[in-house]
């Protein structure tokens, strides 16, 4: 396992009694190098949607058992939000909600002069995702980008905070 994967697994094993103590769950956890800066970003939703408060909740208690544990080698900047508008539909249980839901596949090889397609979402499997374009089922390999489309999802933006000397941000 990889440094990125190893701390992405030990945050999201860390959020466990945290989002059960806010009613809230962990949608996917990120620990990514952007403009040479290291984040690591946790998303939370629940069914009505997370707002500032339960960002910040989270994003606190994180922050303390993320300074007790120092298991981050490099300064980051930590971030907690909601998924937000187009949300990314990485894991098994994001493309199980999101069937028959409007989607974006997005490749970055033109197929038939086209890169991005939208449809609705139909079925998966390990290898594959098939949307439904204008009454015709397409098929694309789970490699390519797919989100939620924008115009059905809620979400806003906020940030607050820094860590490790660098900056800690709470959002929605």
């Amino acid at each position: 396992m990889s440094k990125k994967e190893t701390y992405e697994a030990k945050t999201e094993e860390l959020l466990v009694p945290i989002v059960e103590r806010y009613q809230v769950e962990v949608y996917d956890v990120e620990y990514v190098k952007e403009a040479g800066e290291w984040y690591l970003r946790v998303y939370i939703d629940k069914p009505d949607g997370v707002n500032i408060n339960d960002c910040e909740n989270v994003s606190r208690a994180l922050s303390d058992v993320l300074d007790e544990e120092d298991y981050i080698e490099e300064a980051y900047i930590l971030e907690v939000s909601s998924p937000g508008l187009g949300r990314q539909l990485k894991k098994d249980k994001h493309l199980e909600k999101s069937i028959g839901k409007d989607v974006v596949v997005k490749t970055y090889k033109a197929i038939d002069k086209c890169k991005e397609f939208e449809g609705t979402l139909r079925s998966f499997d390990a290898d594959t995702i098939v949307i439904e374009q204008a009454g015709e089922e397409r098929s694309f390999s789970r490699g390519r980008r797919i989100k939620e489309n924008e115009q059905g999802i809620n979400g806003s933006t906020q940030h607050l905070g820094k860590r490790k000397g660098n900056q800690q941000r709470d959002s929605v």
